[in-house]
């Protein structure tokens, strides 16, 4: 058996199914706090691999993007075998900073979890914050959210 676990299902609203695996679970049978980081982060990787940001793209000064924020909200226990559709859009883009918000629904659309992730651009060598460069501002307002507003965090 060779299933993916995570891949990309929709690209507006950006969208990643993810299956929970056993060895996710702890001994009652539910997901480990923990990995809810993993499948959140996982979510965003994909999502800056779409925008063409992802750690394999080489930017000469125009910095990298560190996790200055994360927050995640939870409203189901997932058991091993549970999908969860994982749908990220943009939130603010600030100077430095944006807000990518996650939204984990469940096959029948109840809400599994929510979160929000907000990089930093910075300077990989000094790790000091940079302004976001204009191409990547502008990629992420293609994925703005269509009402801003009533943020989780």
């Amino acid at each position: 058996m060779n299933e993916s676990i995570e891949f990309v299902v929709a690209q507006q609203p950006f969208t990643v199914r993810r299956t929970v695996r056993w060895v996710d679970c702890d001994p009652a049978g539910v997901t480990y706090t923990g990995r809810f980081t993993d499948y959140l982060i996982g979510a965003v990787m994909h999502f800056y691999g779409r925008i063409g940001w992802g750690p394999e793209a080489k930017r000469e000064g125009q910095g990298g993007l560190a996790c200055k924020h994360m927050s995640l909200t939870f409203h189901k226990s997932l058991p091993p075998g549970s999908i969860v559709n994982i749908c990220i859009e943009v939130g603010e883009i600030r100077e430095r900073t944006f807000d990518l918000h996650a939204d984990a629904f469940l096959p029948d659309g109840q809400i599994a979890f929510e979160g929000v992730f907000s990089p930093i651009c910075v300077a990989p060598q000094e790790m000091r914050s940079l302004p976001l460069p204009q191409a990547l501002r502008e990629v992420l307002l293609e994925h703005q959210r269509a009402v801003t507003g009533g943020d989780h965090a």
